[in-house]
């Protein structure tokens, strides 16, 4: 077990606020879709604390792995896009980026549904470690973490956030 400590509200306290930042840069308001399912939590929770209109969209990466064989179909949300995203401006928001897989996978999915005008990717953690050459717009923090470990974003009964850091089963 390391003993990595990342405190997950103050690190969400400062996305928010670079995401307002984020939010005044465009003309028109980009919508928010989260990865499922730690991203699908952080973007419902700045969906409600931007004030911003609607639901966020959710993306699965499920079906586009390309790890599917080994890893099967996770029993993560289904993509649900309760807008057109042909021609808008999203943010794609994700609490840990690592390989640079999932994102690729959410990617093919979310073209699947159309043709957005611009993708932005946010991310909570970025702990390195790349197989993709996958970079977020925004990250609000990085670190290193051997690649034995995991590093997850959990949502606690009151909703707040907390990381686990955990040894991977070998």
């Amino acid at each position: 077990m390391s003993s990595l400590t990342l405190d997950a509200e103050a690190l969400y306290r400062d996305l928010h606020r670079n995401m307002q930042q984020l939010m005044a840069t465009y003309d028109e308001l980009p919508l928010l879709v989260g990865v499922a399912s730690g991203g699908a939590w952080l973007a419902r929770r700045l969906q409600s604390d931007l004030s911003l209109p609607g639901e966020p969209g959710i993306l699965s990466s499920s079906m586009h792995r390309d790890d599917f064989s080994s890893r099967g179909l996770a029993s993560s949300a289904q993509t649900m896009l309760p807008f057109d995203v042909n021609g808008a401006h999203l943010v794609v928001v994700d609490d840990v980026l690592y390989t640079g897989r999932t994102i690729r996978a959410v990617l093919n999915e979310l073209f699947d549904y159309g043709r957005p005008a611009s993708v932005k990717l946010v991310v909570l953690v970025d702990r390195g470690g790349r197989e993709l050459p996958v970079q977020p717009d925004l990250a609000i923090a990085r670190v290193a973490l051997p690649a034995s470990q995991s590093l997850e974003l959990e949502r606690l009964d009151n909703g707040q956030f907390s990381f686990k850091v955990q040894d991977r089963d070998a």
